[in-house]
């Protein structure tokens, strides 16, 4: 299996756990927790800032002893907006799920000078990218321009059945602004139905002395899936007859989403 593929660990509790450390780079950390009626979550900040994404089901939330109420209800991330609640470095987070939850931790390193805060469904609507086979619906949960954050963003996206995703390909591996950023990045698969699985390569540009990409990887995933991006192009196809869901984390030196798009699929990005 590919070592940028993670399986989750079960079916509960602390079902995946991606840290700077295991990733091999810097920036980025992701979880998941699987959650039963009444189970709690808990954890410090430290020196990184979170975001709380409710992937599913509702649960109530404290930072520092400041309630933040019930949050989420979504049946599955297939239906409706997600919530997500923002907790900055240095801070005690508590999660009590209301029924079955499923809650993503995305993480990455924080800064003084930002305070926890909601991020209701809605905040960013929902929009429509693409055409043709390459549409998907895009819903920005943290995005680069609402400074709201020191280093994170989060994204998630609806893929249909049949259609590509972060396609035409992309990569933001070089810190090089304002023409491209360096971001790391985590993809959190799911399928509707969960039987589903689609198809992501995670290459490099040709070494032109040598003609090999340093990395090239083609990997099916299935539903409850990790991918790594440590670098390089990154595109997903979701088979025929099974929507895609992946929810994206990314950070790097500078909170900026400035891609580099492979040039031998320029022609592609008319309308795109």
């Amino acid at each position: 299996m590919s070592k940028l593929k993670l399986r989750p660990r079960g079916r509960t509790g602390l079902v995946h756990e991606v840290t700077p450390q295991s990733a091999g780079w810097r920036y980025v950390g992701f979880a998941v927790h699987a959650l039963e009626d009444g189970a709690r979550v808990a954890a410090e900040t430290g020196e990184t800032e979170v975001c709380l994404v409710l992937v599913s089901g509702r649960a109530r939330f404290t930072v520092d002893g400041r309630d933040f109420g019930e949050m989420g209800g979504r049946a599955s991330p297939f239906e409706g907006a997600p919530d997500a609640l923002y907790v900055p470095m240095g801070a005690r987070w508590e999660a009590v799920a209301v029924g079955a939850v499923e809650l993503a931790v995305c993480s990455a390193p924080g800064a003084p000078g930002f305070g926890p805060r909601a991020i209701p469904a809605g905040t960013h609507p929902q929009k429509a990218r693409g055409q043709g086979t390459n549409t998907r619906h895009v819903t920005n949960i943290m995005p680069e321009d609402d400074g709201a954050a020191h280093s994170l963003l989060v994204v998630e996206v609806i893929t249909p059945g049949g259609h590509t995703s972060s396609y035409p390909p992309h990569k933001h591996d070089q810190d090089d602004l304002p023409a491209e950023s360096y971001l790391e990045e985590t993809y959190y698969h799911r399928f509707n139905p969960q039987q589903g699985f689609a198809f992501q390569r995670v290459y490099t540009d040709r070494d032109e002395a040598s003609g090999e990409r340093a990395l090239d990887e083609a990997i099916a995933v299935e539903d409850g899936d990790v991918v790594l991006v440590p670098r390089g192009y990154h595109p997903v196809a979701a088979i025929h007859g099974y929507d895609g869901y992946y929810l994206n984390v990314m950070a790097g030196p500078s909170r900026a989403w400035k891609f580099h798009n492979a040039p031998e699929h320029q022609w592609l990005f008319t309308g795109v």
